[in-house]
């Protein structure tokens, strides 16, 4: 935006501190008029013919607009992606306990990865991997929901879990 000296045109259309039009007056007027008031002369829409220039005070308009700023990111709610990992053979009390893990991150809101990771000759049991997943996905039902079905990325079988929605 440009403010009062940097402003080019010859004539612009000035709208006062309250909002009522004063009509398109010289450049140097506006500017008198506003520096009267003590107040600064803000180009609002330059691509107009004449261009748009509203009385304001600028510094409290920037903090206006700072604190507008501020609120909206307040209301703005942080999702994280939490990644639990699994082996084709991990035994079940240590997948309870993981999946108490995922249950916990679900809860506080967050979106979950479950990926079961293969090494080596494990490539050729991917069935295995599957019915980890299977285990998972059933354990998760009733507070979670899957986004998209189970996906191998590279030596990583992983899907997502997220929050069901309240009705």
């Amino acid at each position: 935006m440009r403010i009062n000296s940097q402003i080019r045109a010859k004539e612009v259309r000035v709208i006062d501190s309250d909002g009522s039009q004063i009509g398109v007056i010289d450049i140097k007027e506006a500017l008198r008029i506003a520096e009267d008031r003590g107040l600064d002369l803000v180009e609002v829409a330059p691509n107009v013919s004449p261009p748009v220039c509203k009385i304001m005070d600028y510094g409290k308009y920037l903090y206006k607009q700072k604190k507008k700023l501020q609120e909206s990111k307040k209301k703005q709610k942080n999702i994280q992606v939490k990644e639990v990992k699994f082996r084709p053979r991990t035994d079940t009390h240590d997948m309870e306990y993981k999946i108490n893990n995922m249950r916990k991150f679900i809860t506080q809101g967050n979106r979950v990865k479950c990926s079961v990771f293969f090494r080596g000759r494990e490539m050729l049991h991917i069935d295995l991997g599957k019915k980890v997943i299977d285990r998972v996905i059933a354990a998760m039902e009733d507070i979670a929901e899957v986004d998209g079905e189970p996906k191998m990325e590279g030596r990583l079988l992983s899907v997502y879990f997220m929050p069901k929605k309240k009705k």
